[in-house]
């Protein structure tokens, strides 16, 4: 049974930095490609960033670009989200996801094509 656990969120002023961590268990993690989700209150879910299996690629939203940064240690069962110079729309929970293994040669932004999810952990950034 695959589990996805995010742990790193918190409280920060803008312009701080944080670090999400996502540790995948049940699984080797080298067969999935991971992404990043988040929803802010009162709003759906929606796509941040995406890493290939093997790091070969990565896809961010242009609201993040610049800003964020995704990476995977495959040896570690893990992936993580830099996350510098934050800013108060950036408040909201942030969900890891596990693709189908089929699909993890490619860059995923669609959360339809992701398969596993974690519970999410809460980012909120004060002005």
């Amino acid at each position: 049974q695959v589990q996805l656990v995010e742990s790193g969120g918190g409280l920060v002023q803008a312009g701080a930095s944080l670090r999400l961590t996502c540790e995948l268990s049940g699984s080797n993690i080298q067969n999935y490609a991971m992404g990043w989700f988040r929803q802010a209150p009162g709003k759906e879910r929606t796509f941040v960033s995406t890493i290939t299996w093997n790091s070969s690629s990565t896809y961010y939203i242009d609201a993040v670009k610049g800003r964020f940064t995704i990476s995977r240690d495959n040896a570690k069962n893990m992936m993580t989200l830099q996350m510098t110079n934050l800013k108060p729309e950036d408040t909201a929970r942030y969900y890891c996801a596990a693709t189908a293994p089929y699909n993890k040669r490619a860059v995923q932004t669609s959360p339809d094509l992701y398969i596993y999810w974690g519970q999410g952990t809460q980012v909120t950034v004060s002005s």
